[in-house]
């Protein structure tokens, strides 16, 4: 195999549960094919974590539990891979790229210190709008999609209560909040972090395509399960956004490219310039 392909680490933090998740990133990272190669890695049940000297950039995935406890095992060593790579990251020109989604974004917050995470009050689930901040607006993960713009959302957890003396200080920049709920009293969620130039993470999921979601309602509790949850008017209006070629599908082919044409495009300038 060349040693020009780029290599992907998927860190799959699924706990081995069935999801469409990983279906979603695989297809998108496919789209890179020749330029890049994958590899899964099973951190929840087989602690399984990539050399570090092997792959350029990593995608660390969603997953369901409470981010706030682990078992003592795989998430202290999931914590010190991620301070490895940020190590790395300050003693190397060449950059290892990290791309945190949902459950692995809330670790990432927790990890470096960077605010809260608490239960939800109930459910977030289904097609959200999500709202760019100043930062946001010249982020190249979100070039060319709209603000605001819209995704998947799927937690029982939230990121709130941002330390933004930590943020000063780690030069971390929040990217995008959650919609304003003017009828409720709760506080906007942080939906994506800029936490360096290389580490970037999503509270919602940019992997996720309307056939995924369906695949998910075609389970029939899980069904009725949302339509209780949400609401029959607001079952219809979900169903209808995943069909808007704006909305979803637009997230989808937009998002995780943009952090990889970035990542990609980062590594071979740098190869280049140290090749001269």
């Amino acid at each position: 195999m060349s040693n020009k392909i780029i290599k992907i680490a998927i860190l799959d933090m699924y706990n081995g549960e069935p999801n469409q998740g990983m279906r979603c990133i695989i297809d998108v990272v496919s789209r890179f094919s020749p330029v890049v190669n994958f590899e899964i890695f099973d951190v929840r049940v087989k602690c399984e974590l990539p050399d570090i000297n092997t792959f350029d950039i990593y995608i660390s995935t969603g997953g369901p539990g409470n981010p706030l406890i682990g078992d003592g095992n795989w998430d202290v060593k999931y914590y010190a891979f991620i301070d490895s790579m940020h190590k790395w990251n300050t003693e190397n020109a060449i950059k290892k790229h990290v791309l945190f989604i949902c459950h692995s974004f809330q670790m990432a917050c927790l990890h470096f210190g960077l605010a809260t995470v608490t239960r939800r009050n109930d459910t977030s689930f289904g097609v959200m709008t999500i709202h760019k901040t100043k930062e946001g607006l010249t982020d190249s993960l979100f070039e060319g999609l709209a603000d605001p713009f819209y995704a998947i959302d799927s937690r029982d957890y939230q990121v709130v209560q941002p330390k933004l003396s930590v943020f000063a200080k780690k030069g971390a920049k929040i990217i995008s909040l959650e919609k304003i709920r003017d009828h409720v009293q709760y506080e906007r969620a942080i939906m994506a972090v800029r936490f360096t130039d290389y580490f970037v993470g999503t509270q919602f999921h940019p992997e996720a395509d309307p056939i995924s979601f369906v695949s998910h309602l075609r389970n029939k509790q899980a069904k009725e399960k949302i339509r209780a949850m949400k609401g029959k008017r607001k079952f219809r209006n979900m169903l209808e956004d995943l069909l808007d070629d704006d909305k979803i599908y637009r997230t989808n082919e937009t998002l995780i490219p943009n952090f990889l044409r970035t990542a990609i495009n980062d590594l071979m300038k740098t190869k280049k310039m140290l090749s001269n």
